[in-house]
């Protein structure tokens, strides 16, 4: 059996620009998917078959652990090819499946690259007839219909790595959700990286990051129900309705410093980024993370929730060498926070956190949405005059992406969900898969105003 875990290439077009000084040029649009918790299309620096260092790219975990636990559990040849750090263009991306040869192709996809994957997973039966290929991903939210397209012949969902297990053994159709157990985590192999794909690898923000940057996990999941957080609810959960239980595994402390003392010997790794849902979710998780990366010395940033760890630890991570952390606000008004998002936030709070932050000296990088059901647009500039008023170094302003298996999603399906008395698909609401996309089109607007 010859298995291949595929991020594979996703270009949408080319367009002509003036910068400017009026000099004419192309650029690219393409899209993140795996790896992304809201896969979107924008604006890049490389082309196809043209790697350009600076764009953002996403290491895709779910991809990556799969990878090495298959290789471990089955004995499989198993390979890896990220094609969107590679930049690797359609051309390319074909050529080595014709000569690879491979049996299954694994694809993780989402509602936002589902249209076109879909094409690209339908034009693999006429180069690889025999080929069979397993979805896995949020678009697994949709499996039924997933599994109509051939030569799909498994729909995995939620993290994959039993998953995967089961269809190089066999198995096909609907794989339920599987997760690792904490023990089983623990004991797992570390996520899958070479040195093709090692420094391909990049998320600017927090500022102060330093390449090459490794990115990681630390915990998986998020006991939070925002209702348009992804993962949460589609891998590392079961709850596209925000009425189930949510649980957050954290990684050891020996499993974490030998993981990272193997990457940074083996790739040289200059920063490092905590990519958890939240990584932050307990005290005692982050004084012993503090105490790991004490050791292996070198300077790191976060994922972060304002709320969720004693005053005194961010000074504990700063002694540390965490230059910098992002802190998702979502919105600068706080009906909206608790009545469409329930996030459970008090802004004040968060702002005296950020004040905290920056009197340590971190860069803070503040995560903001728009267009959510319900607000209104006198509520979306409350939030432009929420970012104003705070000492942030970056901010991020996306539109809302409703991306399937997420509460957002089954509220917009017209089905019940808990806890979001707020949300109102009213006329104003202009629901989207692609939150880069939504967003262009309300900042528009919003500056008109």
């Amino acid at each position: 059996m010859k298995a291949l875990f595929s991020n594979p290439p996703w270009w949408v077009r080319e367009d002509k620009y003036v910068d400017k000084n009026g000099v004419e040029g192309m650029l690219w649009t393409g899209g993140v998917r795996a790896g992304s918790r809201w896969p979107f299309t924008r604006n890049m620096r490389s082309g196809p078959d043209r790697f350009v260092w600076g764009d953002y790219r996403p290491y895709p975990f779910f991809m990556g652990y799969a990878a090495s636990y298959a290789a471990r559990e089955t004995g499989a040849t198993v390979a890896f090819r990220d094609s969107i750090a590679l930049a690797e263009s359609y051309d390319s991306y074909f050529r080595h499946l014709r000569e690879a040869r491979y049996d299954l192709i694994f694809i993780e996809s989402a509602t936002p690259s589902w249209d076109h994957d879909r094409g690209l997973i339908g034009n693999l039966t006429k180069l690889l007839p025999d080929v069979r290929v397993a979805v896995t991903g949020p678009i697994s939210a949709n499996a039924d219909s997933v599994l109509d397209l051939d030569p799909v012949v498994a729909c995995i969902k939620g993290e994959y790595e039993k998953g995967t297990v089961k269809v190089i053994e066999g198995a096909e159709g609907v794989i339920d959700h599987d997760l690792l157990t904490r023990e089983e985590m623990n004991a797992a192999p570390f996520p899958y990286m070479d040195d093709l794909h090692a420094h391909r690898y990049w998320d600017p923000n927090p500022q102060g990051q330093v390449p090459p940057q490794a990115q990681v996990w630390s915990s998986r999941g998020c006991p939070f129900k925002c209702i348009f957080c992804v993962w949460p609810a589609t891998m590392t959960g079961n709850d596209p309705d925000g009425a189930g239980k949510r649980s957050v595994r954290h990684y050891s402390a020996d499993y974490m410093e030998a993981y990272l003392s193997e990457l940074v010997e083996r790739h040289g790794y200059q920063s490092i980024y905590f990519d958890d849902d939240t990584f932050n979710l307990g005290n005692s998780h982050v004084v012993r993370m503090c105490e790991v990366m004490g050791r292996i010395g070198l300077p790191w940033s976060a994922m972060c929730r304002a709320d969720t760890i004693r005053k005194e630890t961010w000074a504990l991570m700063r002694e540390a060498g965490c230059f910098g952390v992002k802190i998702g606000f979502e919105s600068g008004n706080q009906w909206v926070i608790d009545n469409i998002v329930n996030k459970h936030l008090d802004l004040d709070y968060a702002r005296g956190v950020v004040e905290e932050c920056k009197r340590l000296g971190m860069t803070v990088h503040g995560t903001f949405t728009y267009g959510l059901p319900g607000e209104t647009r006198e509520q979306m500039m409350d939030t432009k005059r929420f970012i104003e008023s705070l000492p942030l170094d970056t901010f991020q302003e996306s539109g809302t992406a409703e991306i399937e298996g997420t509460p957002l999603a089954t509220f917009s399906q017209g089905q019940a969900v808990t806890g979001y008395d707020g949300a109102d698909a009213d006329a104003d609401y202009q629901p989207d898969t692609d939150g880069a996309r939504k967003w262009r089109a309300l900042a528009g607007e919003l500056q008109r105003g």
